[in-house]
Protein backbone atom coordinates (compact mmCIF):
# COMPACT_ATOMS: atom_id res chain seq x y z
CA UNK A 1 0.00 0.00 0.00
CA UNK A 2 2.74 2.47 0.73
CA UNK A 3 4.65 1.49 -2.28
CA UNK A 4 0.99 2.15 -4.23
CA UNK A 5 0.82 5.42 -2.46
CA UNK A 6 4.30 6.22 -3.34
CA UNK A 7 3.79 6.18 -7.13
CA UNK A 8 0.35 8.34 -6.94
CA UNK A 9 -1.95 5.95 -7.56
CA UNK A 10 -4.74 5.71 -4.53
CA UNK A 11 -6.58 2.84 -6.92
CA UNK A 12 -3.75 0.50 -6.23
CA UNK A 13 -3.76 1.62 -2.38
CA UNK A 14 -7.30 0.42 -2.06
CA UNK A 15 -6.77 -2.95 -3.26
CA UNK A 16 -4.90 -3.69 -0.57
CA UNK A 17 -7.03 -1.83 2.17
CA UNK A 18 -9.54 -5.02 2.96
CA UNK A 19 -10.77 -7.31 6.12
CA UNK A 20 -9.69 -10.82 5.95
CA UNK A 21 -13.41 -11.79 5.46
CA UNK A 22 -12.52 -9.93 2.28
CA UNK A 23 -9.00 -11.25 1.15
CA UNK A 24 -10.36 -14.38 -1.01
CA UNK A 25 -12.77 -12.00 -3.42
CA UNK A 26 -10.39 -9.88 -4.04
CA UNK A 27 -6.99 -12.24 -4.28
CA UNK A 28 -7.03 -11.78 -7.76
CA UNK A 29 -7.33 -7.51 -7.86
CA UNK A 30 -4.23 -8.07 -5.22
CA UNK A 31 -1.84 -10.22 -7.61
CA UNK A 32 -2.76 -7.59 -10.23
CA UNK A 33 -1.97 -5.01 -8.35
CA UNK A 34 1.67 -6.42 -7.14
CA UNK A 35 1.94 -7.28 -10.92
CA UNK A 36 1.83 -3.69 -12.58
CA UNK A 37 3.29 -1.60 -9.71
CA UNK A 38 6.52 -2.24 -9.94
CA UNK A 39 6.37 -1.44 -13.51
CA UNK A 40 5.46 1.98 -13.34
CA UNK A 41 7.79 4.65 -13.14
CA UNK A 42 8.56 7.37 -10.53
CA UNK A 43 5.89 10.09 -10.86
CA UNK A 44 7.96 13.60 -11.33
CA UNK A 45 6.09 16.62 -9.58
CA UNK A 46 4.14 19.17 -11.68
CA UNK A 47 4.06 22.47 -11.05
CA UNK A 48 0.66 22.89 -10.74
CA UNK A 49 -0.01 19.90 -8.88
CA UNK A 50 -1.60 20.26 -5.65
CA UNK A 51 0.55 20.35 -2.31
CA UNK A 52 -0.77 17.94 -0.90
CA UNK A 53 -0.13 15.45 -3.52
CA UNK A 54 3.90 15.82 -2.13
CA UNK A 55 4.04 17.18 1.33
CA UNK A 56 3.14 16.20 4.49
CA UNK A 57 -0.64 16.41 5.99
CA UNK A 58 0.54 18.96 8.88
CA UNK A 59 2.87 21.36 6.54
CA UNK A 60 -0.04 21.24 3.85
CA UNK A 61 -2.85 22.72 6.59
CA UNK A 62 -0.62 25.42 7.68
CA UNK A 63 0.60 26.22 3.92
CA UNK A 64 -2.73 26.40 2.86
CA UNK A 65 -4.07 28.52 5.82
CA UNK A 66 -1.47 30.97 4.39
CA UNK A 67 -3.26 31.05 0.95
CA UNK A 68 -0.55 28.99 -0.69
CA UNK A 69 -2.58 25.76 -2.26
CA UNK A 70 -0.31 24.70 -5.82
CA UNK A 71 3.57 24.06 -6.04
CA UNK A 72 3.01 27.24 -7.81
CA UNK A 73 1.80 29.21 -5.13
CA UNK A 74 4.55 27.58 -2.76
CA UNK A 75 7.66 28.08 -5.36
CA UNK A 76 7.39 31.88 -6.01
CA UNK A 77 5.75 32.83 -2.60
CA UNK A 78 8.03 31.39 -0.59
CA UNK A 79 11.29 33.33 0.43
CA UNK A 80 14.80 32.31 -0.14
CA UNK A 81 16.25 33.34 3.05
CA UNK A 82 16.92 32.30 6.58
CA UNK A 83 13.84 32.08 8.87
CA UNK A 84 11.12 32.58 5.86
CA UNK A 85 8.68 29.88 7.22
CA UNK A 86 8.25 32.43 10.86
CA UNK A 87 5.98 34.50 9.00
CA UNK A 88 3.67 31.63 8.65
CA UNK A 89 1.89 30.02 11.70
CA UNK A 90 1.96 26.45 12.36
CA UNK A 91 4.59 25.19 9.99
CA UNK A 92 7.62 25.18 12.29
CA UNK A 93 11.32 24.24 10.92
CA UNK A 94 10.43 21.08 10.99
CA UNK A 95 8.10 21.89 7.98
CA UNK A 96 10.21 24.50 6.15
CA UNK A 97 13.23 22.13 6.00
CA UNK A 98 10.48 19.42 4.61
CA UNK A 99 9.69 22.46 1.77
CA UNK A 100 13.41 23.20 0.89
CA UNK A 101 13.82 19.51 0.86
CA UNK A 102 11.57 19.02 -1.73
CA UNK A 103 12.95 22.13 -3.84
CA UNK A 104 16.13 21.30 -3.98
CA UNK A 105 15.12 17.84 -5.33
CA UNK A 106 12.89 19.28 -8.01
CA UNK A 107 14.95 22.33 -8.91
CA UNK A 108 12.93 22.48 -12.36
CA UNK A 109 9.82 23.33 -10.43
CA UNK A 110 11.35 26.81 -9.47
CA UNK A 111 12.13 28.02 -13.15
CA UNK A 112 8.94 26.86 -14.65
CA UNK A 113 6.76 28.70 -11.67
CA UNK A 114 8.36 31.66 -11.73
CA UNK A 115 8.28 31.69 -15.90
CA UNK A 116 4.24 31.34 -15.50
CA UNK A 117 3.12 33.10 -12.45
CA UNK A 118 2.74 36.44 -14.19
CA UNK A 119 0.74 35.03 -17.26
CA UNK A 120 -1.01 32.60 -15.88
CA UNK A 121 -1.54 33.84 -12.08
CA UNK A 122 -1.61 37.44 -12.13
CA UNK A 123 -2.91 37.50 -8.70
CA UNK A 124 0.56 36.40 -7.61
CA UNK A 125 2.44 39.91 -8.42
CA UNK A 126 5.82 39.28 -7.28
CA UNK A 127 8.60 41.99 -7.21
CA UNK A 128 11.27 42.97 -9.51
CA UNK A 129 14.33 40.37 -7.80
CA UNK A 130 11.93 37.38 -8.61
CA UNK A 131 10.48 38.21 -11.93
CA UNK A 132 11.49 35.88 -14.43
CA UNK A 133 9.31 36.80 -17.62
CA UNK A 134 7.74 34.47 -20.29
CA UNK A 135 9.58 34.26 -23.92
CA UNK A 136 6.47 35.84 -25.42
CA UNK A 137 6.23 38.72 -22.87
CA UNK A 138 10.05 39.57 -21.92
CA UNK A 139 10.90 41.86 -25.29
CA UNK A 140 13.60 40.09 -27.12
CA UNK A 141 11.03 40.05 -30.15
CA UNK A 142 9.31 43.08 -29.04
CA UNK A 143 7.30 45.44 -31.17
CA UNK A 144 9.75 48.59 -31.13
CA UNK A 145 13.31 46.74 -30.55
CA UNK A 146 15.60 48.56 -32.37
CA UNK A 147 18.01 46.28 -34.75
CA UNK A 148 20.29 44.21 -32.87
CA UNK A 149 23.73 44.71 -34.08
CA UNK A 150 23.25 48.68 -33.80
CA UNK A 151 22.07 47.93 -29.85
CA UNK A 152 25.64 49.37 -27.43
CA UNK A 153 23.40 47.03 -24.79
CA UNK A 154 24.91 43.27 -24.28
CA UNK A 155 20.82 43.04 -22.87
CA UNK A 156 18.85 40.24 -24.66
CA UNK A 157 15.49 40.86 -23.29
CA UNK A 158 13.87 44.26 -21.36
CA UNK A 159 14.62 43.01 -17.80
CA UNK A 160 18.68 42.56 -18.78
CA UNK A 161 18.21 45.73 -20.17
CA UNK A 162 16.15 47.84 -17.32
CA UNK A 163 19.09 46.33 -15.07
CA UNK A 164 21.49 48.01 -16.95
CA UNK A 165 19.69 51.21 -16.65
CA UNK A 166 19.36 51.09 -13.03
CA UNK A 167 23.51 49.84 -12.67
CA UNK A 168 23.80 53.40 -14.08
CA UNK A 169 22.84 54.80 -10.32
CA UNK A 170 25.37 54.46 -7.83
CA UNK A 171 23.47 55.38 -5.12
CA UNK A 172 21.40 52.45 -3.49
CA UNK A 173 18.61 54.81 -2.35
CA UNK A 174 17.96 56.21 -6.03
CA UNK A 175 18.36 52.52 -7.58
CA UNK A 176 15.48 51.70 -5.21
CA UNK A 177 13.21 54.66 -5.91
CA UNK A 178 13.61 53.89 -9.91
CA UNK A 179 13.38 50.16 -9.63
CA UNK A 180 10.04 50.81 -7.85
CA UNK A 181 9.21 52.64 -10.91
CA UNK A 182 10.42 50.51 -13.64
CA UNK A 183 8.83 47.58 -11.67
CA UNK A 184 5.36 49.04 -11.55
CA UNK A 185 5.52 49.43 -15.18
CA UNK A 186 6.73 46.01 -16.22
CA UNK A 187 4.14 44.21 -14.43
CA UNK A 188 1.62 46.24 -15.51
CA UNK A 189 2.19 45.41 -19.33
CA UNK A 190 2.33 42.10 -18.69
CA UNK A 191 -0.35 41.54 -16.48
CA UNK A 192 -3.46 44.05 -17.69
CA UNK A 193 -2.05 44.69 -21.52
CA UNK A 194 -0.60 40.83 -21.96
CA UNK A 195 2.63 42.65 -23.78
CA UNK A 196 6.15 43.07 -23.54
CA UNK A 197 7.96 46.38 -21.79
CA UNK A 198 9.20 47.16 -25.18
CA UNK A 199 6.05 46.59 -27.49
CA UNK A 200 4.47 49.75 -25.27
CA UNK A 201 2.47 52.19 -27.42
CA UNK A 202 1.45 55.86 -26.40
CA UNK A 203 -2.01 54.64 -26.13
CA UNK A 204 -0.64 52.31 -23.26
CA UNK A 205 1.13 55.16 -21.80
CA UNK A 206 -1.99 57.15 -21.49
CA UNK A 207 -3.47 54.04 -19.65
CA UNK A 208 -1.02 53.58 -17.25
CA UNK A 209 -1.15 57.34 -16.42
CA UNK A 210 -5.07 56.20 -15.75
CA UNK A 211 -3.83 53.17 -13.76
CA UNK A 212 -1.29 55.07 -11.40
CA UNK A 213 -3.55 57.13 -9.97
CA UNK A 214 -6.31 54.14 -9.16
CA UNK A 215 -4.63 50.82 -9.75
CA UNK A 216 -7.20 48.38 -10.38
CA UNK A 217 -8.45 45.82 -9.51
CA UNK A 218 -7.06 46.86 -5.84
CA UNK A 219 -6.93 43.42 -4.52
CA UNK A 220 -4.37 42.45 -7.29
CA UNK A 221 -2.03 45.56 -6.66
CA UNK A 222 -2.61 47.48 -3.44
CA UNK A 223 -2.04 46.48 0.27
CA UNK A 224 -0.42 47.85 3.35
CA UNK A 225 3.51 48.13 3.17
CA UNK A 226 5.10 44.79 3.39
CA UNK A 227 8.94 43.59 3.35
CA UNK A 228 9.48 42.61 -0.57
CA UNK A 229 9.71 38.63 0.12
CA UNK A 230 6.00 38.80 1.85
CA UNK A 231 3.22 36.90 0.12
CA UNK A 232 1.34 39.96 1.02
CA UNK A 233 3.48 42.70 -0.90
CA UNK A 234 1.97 44.65 -3.76
CA UNK A 235 3.66 47.50 -5.79
CA UNK A 236 1.24 50.14 -4.64
CA UNK A 237 0.10 50.95 -0.99
CA UNK A 238 -2.77 53.03 -2.83
CA UNK A 239 -3.29 55.54 -5.52
CA UNK A 240 -1.07 58.25 -6.76
CA UNK A 241 -1.00 61.91 -6.17
CA UNK A 242 -0.78 64.27 -8.81
CA UNK A 243 2.94 65.05 -7.68
CA UNK A 244 3.69 61.59 -7.20
CA UNK A 245 2.44 60.02 -10.84
CA UNK A 246 4.24 63.15 -12.79
CA UNK A 247 7.17 61.35 -11.47
CA UNK A 248 6.40 58.28 -12.03
CA UNK A 249 5.97 59.53 -15.82
CA UNK A 250 8.72 61.20 -15.84
CA UNK A 251 11.22 58.28 -14.55
CA UNK A 252 9.62 56.59 -17.01
CA UNK A 253 10.51 58.48 -19.71
CA UNK A 254 13.84 59.02 -18.98
CA UNK A 255 14.32 55.02 -19.01
CA UNK A 256 12.76 55.00 -22.54
CA UNK A 257 15.10 57.54 -23.55
CA UNK A 258 17.91 55.92 -22.25
CA UNK A 259 16.95 52.56 -24.06
CA UNK A 260 16.36 54.71 -26.97
CA UNK A 261 20.49 56.05 -27.04
CA UNK A 262 21.26 52.90 -26.39
CA UNK A 263 19.39 51.84 -29.50
CA UNK A 264 17.93 49.40 -27.65
CA UNK A 265 14.19 50.74 -28.33
CA UNK A 266 12.82 53.16 -31.28
CA UNK A 267 10.11 55.07 -29.66
CA UNK A 268 9.30 56.61 -26.43
CA UNK A 269 5.45 56.10 -25.13
CA UNK A 270 5.67 57.99 -22.31
CA UNK A 271 6.84 61.32 -24.68
CA UNK A 272 5.05 64.40 -24.13
CA UNK A 273 2.50 62.32 -22.10
CA UNK A 274 1.63 64.60 -18.95
CA UNK A 275 0.15 64.05 -15.82
CA UNK A 276 -3.69 65.75 -15.83
CA UNK A 277 -4.72 68.15 -12.84
CA UNK A 278 -0.80 68.78 -12.07
CA UNK A 279 -0.53 72.22 -12.33
CA UNK A 280 2.39 73.92 -14.14
CA UNK A 281 4.77 75.78 -12.47
CA UNK A 282 7.08 78.96 -13.38
CA UNK A 283 10.43 78.43 -14.46
CA UNK A 284 13.07 78.61 -11.38
CA UNK A 285 15.36 81.47 -11.26
CA UNK A 286 18.79 79.46 -11.66
CA UNK A 287 20.78 82.56 -12.13
CA UNK A 288 22.11 82.28 -8.39
CA UNK A 289 22.08 78.63 -8.28
CA UNK A 290 25.30 76.26 -8.92
CA UNK A 291 25.51 74.91 -12.34
CA UNK A 292 26.32 70.95 -12.47
CA UNK A 293 30.03 71.23 -12.89
CA UNK A 294 30.48 73.90 -10.38
CA UNK A 295 28.65 71.49 -8.01
CA UNK A 296 30.58 68.49 -8.88
CA UNK A 297 33.69 70.66 -8.17
CA UNK A 298 32.64 71.62 -4.84
CA UNK A 299 31.69 68.11 -3.72
CA UNK A 300 35.09 66.89 -5.10
CA UNK A 301 36.64 69.56 -2.69
CA UNK A 302 34.77 68.21 0.52
CA UNK A 303 35.15 64.49 -0.27
CA UNK A 304 39.12 65.81 0.10
CA UNK A 305 38.60 68.27 3.35
CA UNK A 306 40.26 65.66 5.81
CA UNK A 307 43.64 65.10 3.92
CA UNK A 308 43.99 68.16 1.91
CA UNK A 309 43.22 70.87 4.24
CA UNK A 310 43.67 68.91 7.77
CA UNK A 311 39.54 68.58 9.26
CA UNK A 312 38.90 66.60 11.71
CA UNK A 313 36.48 63.37 10.27
CA UNK A 314 33.39 64.28 11.86
CA UNK A 315 33.91 68.04 11.06
CA UNK A 316 34.29 67.25 7.56
CA UNK A 317 31.00 64.49 7.34
CA UNK A 318 28.82 67.60 9.25
CA UNK A 319 29.36 69.59 6.00
CA UNK A 320 29.08 67.05 3.43
CA UNK A 321 26.06 66.35 5.17
CA UNK A 322 25.02 69.93 4.78
CA UNK A 323 26.16 70.39 1.27
CA UNK A 324 23.69 67.48 0.28
CA UNK A 325 21.17 67.41 2.03
CA UNK A 326 20.83 71.44 1.18
CA UNK A 327 21.17 70.56 -2.22
CA UNK A 328 18.63 68.11 -2.78
CA UNK A 329 15.80 69.85 -0.95
CA UNK A 330 16.37 73.29 -1.68
CA UNK A 331 16.05 74.68 1.85
CA UNK A 332 16.55 78.31 3.03
CA UNK A 333 19.39 78.22 6.27
CA UNK A 334 16.96 79.31 8.42
CA UNK A 335 14.91 76.32 7.99
CA UNK A 336 17.95 73.88 7.60
CA UNK A 337 18.98 74.75 10.91
CA UNK A 338 15.12 74.08 12.24
CA UNK A 339 14.94 70.69 10.53
CA UNK A 340 14.57 67.73 12.70
CA UNK A 341 14.26 64.19 12.29
CA UNK A 342 11.19 63.44 13.40
CA UNK A 343 9.46 66.18 11.32
CA UNK A 344 10.28 63.45 8.41
CA UNK A 345 6.99 61.87 7.68
CA UNK A 346 5.45 59.33 5.04
CA UNK A 347 2.77 59.84 3.66
CA UNK A 348 0.00 57.79 1.97
CA UNK A 349 1.61 57.23 -1.16
CA UNK A 350 4.81 56.05 0.23
CA UNK A 351 6.47 59.28 -0.58
CA UNK A 352 8.71 60.96 2.21
CA UNK A 353 8.33 64.62 3.59
CA UNK A 354 10.02 66.70 5.79
CA UNK A 355 7.56 69.23 7.66
CA UNK A 356 8.80 72.36 8.59
CA UNK A 357 7.93 76.15 9.20
CA UNK A 358 8.80 78.44 6.10
CA UNK A 359 8.98 81.89 5.09
CA UNK A 360 6.62 84.41 6.74
CA UNK A 361 6.12 81.93 9.65
CA UNK A 362 4.07 79.67 7.24
CA UNK A 363 3.80 75.59 7.84
CA UNK A 364 4.88 73.69 4.86
CA UNK A 365 6.24 70.28 3.63
CA UNK A 366 9.35 69.53 0.98
CA UNK A 367 10.12 66.18 -1.05
CA UNK A 368 12.95 64.29 0.02
CA UNK A 369 14.23 63.22 -3.54
CA UNK A 370 16.90 59.80 -3.04
CA UNK A 371 19.85 62.26 -2.71
CA UNK A 372 18.22 63.48 0.64
CA UNK A 373 17.55 60.00 1.78
CA UNK A 374 21.01 58.87 0.81
CA UNK A 375 22.39 62.20 3.14
CA UNK A 376 20.03 61.65 6.04
CA UNK A 377 21.72 57.35 6.13
CA UNK A 378 25.16 58.89 6.01
CA UNK A 379 24.67 60.84 8.73
CA UNK A 380 22.81 58.44 10.93
CA UNK A 381 25.30 55.16 10.43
Amino acid sequence: MLFADSRHRPDFAAVFQHTPEERRARASAVERAIKLLPTLPVPQPQISDAIDAWLAPRTVRALQAHGIRTLSDLTVRIPRRRGWWKAIEGLGMAGARQVEAFFAAHPQLTERARALIIVAQPSGIVPWEQLHLPGEVDGSRGSFRAPRNACTLNATNDYEAVQAWLALHETVATQRAYRKEAERLILWAIVERGRALSSLTTDDAIAYRAFVRRPTPRERWVGPPRPRDSVEWRPFSGGLSARSAAYALTVLSALFRWLIEQRYLLANPFAGVKVRGHASRPALDTARGFTEGEWLLLRAIADGLEWSYGWSEPAAQRLRFMLDFGYATGLRASELVSAVLGNVRLDEHGDHWLHLVGKGGKPGKVALPPLAHTALGARRS
